[in-house]
């Protein structure tokens, strides 16, 4: 492992939560809800999607890493002929399926982590994983394995930062709990160099989402329910989430 996978490796275990934080925690802060993940009707024009339609083309097919719902390989239906969706939960692929069916899109879904699944998964035009990386610690073979699984092209989109280090300041408020620096998209960029891939980066900012509700907050930051008033309060204390964003392209 090179020194910027080092690098990536140390400050993506560093967000970890700490075992005697996470063992009073009355839930897991780690689930996600698929319905917040619904891919939208009209899809966002944004350089993430123009630089999948390019890879495209006419037509071709497409492998969404990290699915979710489908909001990457459902912004490229037009010339999209069949997808094949990726994730860790079945909850997200049943919705990343329906979505398929809403579009007359032909799909395929593969439950499991990448790359662990990078076989089953197979091959497509186009691959793409938007807001993975910053889940992933061993980055170098996650990274192959996209290269590998793609005919044309890769296409990543990663906030500028891990995005959950806008909570920085609630972990210190809570739980006295000092995270060390986030990840970065230079990190990212770095380790992609030091595997001999020099990506396309196109920095831009995301539209402004609605924030998280004080609910969601608290889960995450592994406080009963009784505390959100207090994370409510504290919420209007801190800045919004950043909206900076990049799309990462190379070609295998």
């Amino acid at each position: 492992m090179g020194s910027a996978a080092e690098r990536w490796a140390e400050l993506q275990s560093g967000r970890g939560v700490p075992p005697g934080i996470l063992a009073q925690a009355p839930v897991s802060p780690w689930g996600h809800d698929p319905q917040d993940f619904t891919a939208p009707t009209v899809p966002a024009d944004t350089p993430s999607r123009a630089a999948g339609l390019a890879l495209l083309g006419p037509a071709g097919t497409v492998l969404d890493v990290g699915c979710g719902g489908g909001d990457a390989a459902f912004a490229l239906v037009g010339p999209l002929t069949h997808a094949t969706g990726v994730d860790g939960q079945q909850d997200m692929l049943d919705l990343f399926e329906r979505g398929a069916d809403v579009r007359g899109v032909p799909a395929r879904t593969v439950l499991g982590r990448w790359p662990d699944v990078a076989t089953e998964a197979g091959t497509a035009d186009v691959v793409v994983s938007h807001h993975v990386l910053h889940n992933v610690v061993d980055l170098p073979p996650f990274v192959a394995a996209l290269t590998a699984a793609a005919g044309r092209g890769v296409v990543v989109e990663i906030l500028a930062e891990h995005p959950m280090a806008w909570l920085d300041p609630l972990w210190v408020r809570f739980h006295d709990l000092h995270r060390p620096e986030p990840a970065t998209v230079d990190d990212a960029v770095a380790v992609l160099r030091e595997q001999g891939v020099e990506p396309e980066v196109t920095r831009w900012d995301r539209e402004r989402r609605a924030p998280h509700s004080p609910a969601w907050v608290t889960r995450r930051l592994c406080l009963p329910p009784e505390r959100e008033p207090e994370v409510a309060a504290a919420l209007e204390e801190i800045p919004p989430r950043p909206r900076s964003a990049a799309t990462l392209v190379w070609r295998p």
